[in-house]
């Protein structure tokens, strides 16, 4: 049985903050490289700050680390795996061939990633398949090829998106009246705005840095589901 996004839906999106390579080509150090234990430490500190915001409330967690070649993205793929068992929904950004590896929930897929249909006869009924969509017209063709869910962004301005102008709660808004798929809200979502989109008909929201750049990531991710849930709420069928 293929499983249903929460609602509210509160997604935390990784970020895997990568070492400096070129530091680390001109390490001296001998036997384990400068870059593996500096990696190592990376993905100590993300699965350190995912588990404090699982037990915060988070119950969606996207995989998204577009640098990582295969092996090491299935790696951290698994070690996420486990400790969203039981516990939240866990989703492979992109790449499909690691949401199967990994045993996921579901794939994530960008915009102009791989054809929807694609990637459900990989992934079977049985998993999510997600989207990415910047306009009405996106979202709509999603939809209509069968996503389970669309991120509808950039809402707000955010630092993972350099350069590109805010759409605000409107797009979720008119996202949301043209299409009965769950929409997720995503960029620069904050506990402060996240009413905002889940009024404009969002389910939940997507964030970064507001989970991942907290000083307490459990008690972010309460003050954001906080904020998820009361009247504004959607509801899907």
């Amino acid at each position: 049985m293929r499983p249903q996004l929460p609602n509210p839906c509160l997604t935390l999106i990784t970020r895997v903050d990568l070492p400096d390579l070129a530091a680390a080509k001109r390490s001296t150090l001998k036997g384990p490289s400068l870059l593996a234990i500096a990696k190592a430490e990376a993905e100590f500190a993300l699965l350190d700050r995912v588990r404090a915001a699982l037990d915060g409330g988070v119950n969606v967690v996207q995989l998204r680390a577009k640098n990582l070649p295969a092996i090491e993205l299935c790696q951290l793929g698994r070690s996420l795996r486990r400790i969203t068992q039981g516990r939240a929904l866990f989703i492979v950004n992109d790449r499909v061939d690691v949401a199967l590896a990994v045993d996921a929930d579901g794939a994530h897929l960008p915009e102009n990633g791989l054809f929807v249909e694609s990637a459900r006869r990989l992934l079977g009924e049985h998993r999510l398949v997600g989207c990415s969509v910047h306009s009405v017209r996106s979202a709509g063709q999603r939809a209509a090829l069968g996503v389970d869910y669309v991120q509808v962004g950039t809402i707000y301005a955010t630092d993972s998106k350099p350069g590109q102008a805010p759409a605000g709660p409107q797009l979720v808004r008119d996202v949301t009246t043209e299409i009965r798929v769950p929409a997720v809200g995503v960029g620069g979502i904050t506990a402060r705005n996240a009413p905002e989109v889940m009024a404009a008909g969002a389910c939940g929201v997507a964030a970064i840095g507001a989970l991942l750049d907290a000083p307490d990531p459990a008690a972010a991710a309460q003050d954001l589901m906080s904020a998820l849930r009361g009247p504004h709420a959607a509801r899907y069928p």
